[in-house]
């Protein structure tokens, strides 16, 4: 990702979308809400209030932004990788379907690696526009933005180079790894340990 890339899309669309979600809570009732609280109710069960999108966005933002590090993609390791592997059957299918669903995706939104707590098991969904797992009941554990002024600059129309690049040298393991520890307090993902007397 070029620091142009970087300058344009953080600097102005993110900052745009923090701008705009200040201005309207100003005078809005929702205004004291948590980012993840705020996106749950402006969703307001798929009729969404005007504050959905820019909240949703600003919270997708920071999320992305913080899925990358310098030098990172590669492999997981240890639980991560064996959750990735019991979920999709091996770390290149995972691999495949997340780069397979950010292709199918038409317009504009994001791909994510989710944890679905009634499933109890990671899956790759892709959300059109702003909308962001969180309104699902999803626990999000990767994204990747799928808007054009996240890559266009630097790969062209060529979203599978975009994608490819981010989950083979981009992606942070590290916070993967921290965010699967905190959903885990949340579902458990295994037979529960029965304390012996």
């Amino acid at each position: 990702m070029s620091r142009r890339t970087v300058e344009l899309h953080w600097g102005k669309h993110h900052q745009d979308y923090v701008d705009g979600l200040n201005k309207q809570l100003a005078t809005s009732p929702l205004y004291g809400h948590t980012l993840e609280e705020l996106i749950k109710e402006a969703y307001n069960n798929g009729n969404p209030l005007p504050e959905y999108n820019n909240a949703a966005q600003v919270w997708n933002h920071l999320f992305f932004w913080e899925s990358m590090q310098p030098e990172g993609g590669g492999s997981p390791e240890g639980g991560v990788l064996q959750q990735i592997e019991k979920d999709f059957g091996s770390f290149t299918n995972f691999r495949e379907e997340f780069i397979r669903s950010a292709s199918q995706l038409l317009g504009s939104g994001w791909v994510w690696l989710v944890l679905k707590r009634t499933e109890k098991k990671l899956a790759v969904v892709h959300t059109r526009n702003a909308i962001s797992p969180l309104a699902f009941g999803d626990i999000p554990i990767i994204s990747l933005d799928l808007w054009e002024h996240a890559y266009y600059l630097d790969y062209k129309d060529d979203r599978r180079s975009y994608v490819t690049n981010f989950i083979d040298h981009v992606v942070s393991w590290h916070t993967v790894t921290l965010r699967m520890m905190r959903a885990e307090s949340f579902v458990n993902l295994g037979e529960p340990t029965i304390p012996v007397a």
